[in-house]
């Protein structure tokens, strides 16, 4: 069996996805607010709100305390000559092994919570699919995109 990959992410996106969870659970808990308004509103059962509670209440701890960090650990890439390598997933890891004569293009991209973390993530497309390396130091993303693109062309020269 193949060995994991070697290269991790920035340290960093356990912050980014932290920020990113709070804003959606935010959202969850307006809504769990609101079920209580309802409830008194309209003289709902109180059951409804309290299983809303217990729900977000979960979804807290799940998103923003539990997952990143498992997330991150998981998170493994590596680029060879021929071939990307990455490996990802909590309760199912995915290994999947992008050949670099198939990659057509590589960007790198970042939202506004990378941005106030320096992070960028690479996107390498293919014809069937997209694959993304996330949360990635800034000069590190553009560096490995640069080097991806450069091996892409040798290959495509190649064939």
């Amino acid at each position: 069996m193949r060995q994991p990959p070697v290269n991790t992410i920035a340290r960093d996106a356990i912050k980014a996805w932290k920020i990113t969870a709070a804003l959606y659970v935010a959202i969850l808990w307006l809504i769990t607010i609101g079920l209580f308004w309802l409830i008194v509103e309209f003289d709902l059962p109180g059951w409804i709100g309290w299983t809303a509670a217990g729900i977000s209440a979960v979804s807290t701890y799940l998103f923003i305390f539990l997952l990143p960090e498992l997330r991150w650990r998981r998170w493994r890439y590596e680029v060879f000559e021929q071939e990307i390598y990455i490996q990802h997933g909590i309760l199912i890891v995915t290994r999947t092994i992008v050949p670099m004569i198939r990659v057509q293009h590589v960007d790198t991209s970042q939202g506004p919570i990378l941005k106030r973390f320096q992070l960028a993530s690479v996107t390498i497309s293919t014809a069937a699919t997209t694959h993304e390396i996330p949360a990635l130091l800034e000069e590190d993303a553009s560096e490995l995109r640069d080097h991806i693109s450069r091996l892409a062309r040798v290959d495509e020269d190649d064939v």
